[in-house]
């Protein structure tokens, strides 16, 4: 047997007594699935620079994470626009003042952290309530000030983990004009929403006053893409494009005022809401969207068990923020996404008076 071989049954050995010890642990069951796909990357022919990868990544994620774990219960917008923007630009003000009045509602906002739409989504939120998620590049300066030195700037190596924080942190996205970067993450946040790998969430467009960069853009997605059936009637509705700070702000607002967030468990999507429904609204619900269910009716239910498990770990047994909640649960077809925006803001339109009384809590 060679050394490297006698290294590994080593390592197999030691992985096997630690496996044990996880059987205590939260979440131990991840932890060892995790562990055991690292472990038969050893026995895999990969060179160094694929170990710098795996490692690269895996420290991008373990800095995000720590980053984020104590705000994972406040809702989050990603800001996203053009660096070249300057700042005596209309969209650079429109940035800043969204940024400034959706932190006054409870939000706190993200940005990549570079100069541009970037800064004034910053600038806008002011210190202690605005992340950045900085990418260093040879052309760039970096982050910009109003986030420099800030505990909440993240430095990423990879692209692509910084965008999945990005994405993955949010409760929704607001993007200004911008180059291919901006429609880059545009698109990434449009083809997860209209394909369920992500929750839905609001996606606002915005504009300057008069402005037809946004309008420009749908045109060529009815003309292109819907007039050649590449995506469905119903995709539109992912997204939302205006030209005023205030009405961005109040359907991002808006989204989260009687939903609040889904999950799924077995095959039922979990619809959880800030605000009971009666009998009738959800006869209503049944009436016209019956064509998104795959079976059965939407249905009124409670939290299940296994929503109860994952709410209330080991280490937190009195840690429950959802358990309260009226649910509504639906066989989902998995498929149309677009009308599951729709039902979403049929939801909200049946809310009496201002049924979330802290939308920017989750």
């Amino acid at each position: 047997m060679s050394p490297t071989s006698k290294a590994l049954a080593t390592l197999q050995q030691d992985f096997e007594q630690l496996i044990q010890r996880l059987d205590q642990v939260t979440n131990g069951d991840l932890i060892q699935q995790i562990l055991a796909v690292l472990l038969r990357l050893t026995e895999a022919d990969l060179d160094r620079l694929d170990w710098k990868v795996i490692r690269s990544s895996l420290r991008d994620m373990e800095r995000a994470l720590q980053v984020f774990a104590p705000y994972r219960h406040t809702r989050k917008i990603s800001i996203f626009g053009s660096a070249r923007t300057n700042s005596t630009a209309p969209e650079y003000q429109m940035a800043h003042d969204f940024a400034h009045q959706a932190t006054e509602r409870g939000f706190m906002i993200m940005t990549g952290a570079g100069p541009g739409i970037m800064e004034a989504g910053n600038k806008g939120a002011g210190p202690g309530h605005s992340f950045g998620l900085n990418i260093e590049l040879p052309f760039e300066p970096g982050a910009n000030s109003f986030i420099e030195g800030d505990p909440r700037l993240i430095h990423f190596k990879y692209f692509f983990t910084r965008k999945l924080f990005l994405l993955k942190e949010s409760d929704a996205v607001a993007v200004f004009p911008g180059g291919f970067g901006t429609l880059d993450e545009a698109f990434e946040c449009l083809t997860l929403c209209q394909t369920g790998k992500s929750p839905p969430i609001p996606l606002v467009l915005v504009d300057r006053p008069g402005g037809t960069y946004w309008q420009n853009w749908h045109d060529y997605i009815q003309r292109e893409l819907k007039g050649n059936g590449l995506i469905s009637d119903e995709d539109d509705q992912l997204y939302t494009i205006t030209d005023s700070v205030e009405q961005a702000l109040t359907n991002l607002g808006n989204f989260y005022r009687v939903y609040h967030s889904c999950r799924y468990v077995n095959e039922y999507l979990i619809l959880r809401l800030n605000q009971e429904l009666t009998d009738g609204q959800i006869a209503a619900l049944n009436q016209d969207f019956a064509d998104i269910l795959d079976s059965g009716t939407i249905e009124k239910t409670t939290a299940s068990l296994q929503e109860l498990r994952d709410e209330q770990p080991d280490h937190r047994p009195n840690f429950i923020h959802t358990a309260h909640l009226p649910r509504l649960k639906l066989h989902f077809n998995q498929r149309d996404f677009g009308r599951l925006y729709q039902l979403i803001l049929r939801l909200n339109q049946m809310g009496a008076g201002d049924a979330a009384s802290h939308p920017e809590r989750k």
